[in-house]
């Protein structure tokens, strides 16, 4: 096999490891609910998969459901489920549409009632209510996203301008119970976290809020600064939370993959938090430091990086992470850096990453493109294409953050 289809072979062993279906079924296994009705609200980029799945394992317990999947997710009808597809990573009136229909769906429910609430990935733009403009969200949104913040600080920004998020979706399905199963896509599982935390206590707080935005300089209104000094609920007494999978599965499924192809494999890190350039630079170095090596080896890290935006191009933070490894690659023999995003979606593309190889650099120069160029304009996913190292799986059903590996094959 070539150093691109051990890249494949490698992406689609660690995506079919974290797919959610297996991880709801054990969730649900011999799980007893509450004598009333059993609603089920699922949102995120895995919303219809976990539905699914939770459809086929509960059939006629459940009473009715909600789903506010990404546009393009929803993959056929659920009996006894309305499904809406809508705008990630900024939401739009399709977002907010869903998620009425779900608010509705938990309002004036009983204490004997039980909520399903299956949660993914990319919920903080699927299931949202916003308490602002959603002409004001958005832009919001698309400031928090161009300055590189991280997620845990988006998030806590997000809370605070929103109905559902840091825990109000829970309050208003009171006094029903709240069964919250969740697929994680933030560092450490932090569950308050993870879509904003709907259903989860907030651990960050209204002097969090305003020291992000003031690190950011964010163009706000008063009214959402105003909404960034009111708290979040601190204490909920109707949720139990299961975590069905996180990122260190996703790397766990890569390490195997690479040991079965025969490398000898490092995991570098679970943790992975910084610009997407730095972290394709730091792979590249340490290329450069096994040139020498007699055996096969695997480098993994996974986690979630970060793009400052300084151009208007087209890619992700995958993509620039293998562009960025191709520049300290270049020549080295047999050797690649590869990057994907689980969900199979890469920044605002239909690319879930990007491949590079020590030939990648001399393949754009003679297309005339400059890598440096290049990632100034944010534009990895157009040379990207012309190198064929664009990484494309279609939505692949779960989102545990990314995983980067880098090759050298013996």
């Amino acid at each position: 096999m070539s150093l691109r289809q051990d890249a494949e072979y490698i992406i689609h062993e660690s995506i079919q490891k974290v797919l959610p279906d297996e991880a709801v079924r054990q969730a649900l296994n011999d799980k007893k609910f509450n004598i009333g009705d059993l609603y089920v609200v699922a949102a995120g980029k895995a919303a219809w998969e976990m539905a699914n799945t939770a459809a086929s394992v509960l059939q006629d317990a459940i009473t009715a459901g909600v789903v506010c999947t990404k546009y393009s997710h929803v993959k056929g009808e659920i009996p006894g489920m309305i499904c809406f597809e809508g705008g990630h990573p900024v939401p739009d009136s399709n977002s907010f549409r869903g998620t009425q229909a779900a608010l509705d769906l938990v309002s004036g429910l009983k204490k004997e009632d039980t909520v399903l609430f299956l949660l993914s990935g990319g919920g903080s733009a699927l299931f949202e209510k916003p308490l602002i403009a959603e002409e004001e969200l958005a832009d919001i949104t698309g400031q928090l996203l161009a300055c590189g913040a991280d997620i845990r600080e988006m998030n806590t920004i997000r809370k605070r301008l929103s109905a559902v998020k840091g825990g109000r979706f829970a309050k208003l399905c009171e006094p029903a119970h709240v069964y919250s199963i969740v697929l994680s896509d933030v560092l450490g599982d932090p569950l308050d976290m993870i879509a904003s935390g709907p259903a989860y206590p907030d651990s960050s707080t209204c002097a969090d809020a305003v020291r992000i935005a003031k690190k950011y300089r964010l163009k706000l209104s008063d009214d959402a600064r105003a909404l960034l000094r009111n708290e979040t609920p601190k204490y909920l007494s109707n949720v139990e939370t299961v975590i069905t999978g996180s990122v260190k599965d996703l790397c766990e499924a890569a390490q195997k993959a690479c040991e079965a192809l025969g490398y000898k494999s490092i995991l570098l890190t679970e943790q992975l938090d910084c610009q997407a350039r730095e972290a394709g630079a730091f792979l590249g170095a340490i290329a450069k430091s096994h040139q020498e090596s007699k055996e096969s080896l695997a480098f993994i890290a996974g986690g979630e990086t970060v793009v400052r935006l300084t151009g208007r191009g087209k890619g992700g933070r995958n993509q620039e992470l293998a562009l960025a490894a191709a520049e300290k690659i270049a020549g080295f023999k047999d050797t690649a850096v590869f990057s994907v995003g689980s969900d199979g979606t890469d920044g605002p593309t239909d690319a879930a990453g990007g491949y590079c190889d020590g030939e990648t650099k001399d393949v754009l120069a003679r297309e005339g493109i400059s890598i440096f160029d290049t990632l100034e304009e944010n534009d990895a996913y157009h040379a990207l294409e012309r190198s064929g190292g664009l990484i494309i799986t279609g939505a692949t059903g779960t989102n545990v953050n990314d995983v980067a590996v880098l090759l050298i094959k013996r």
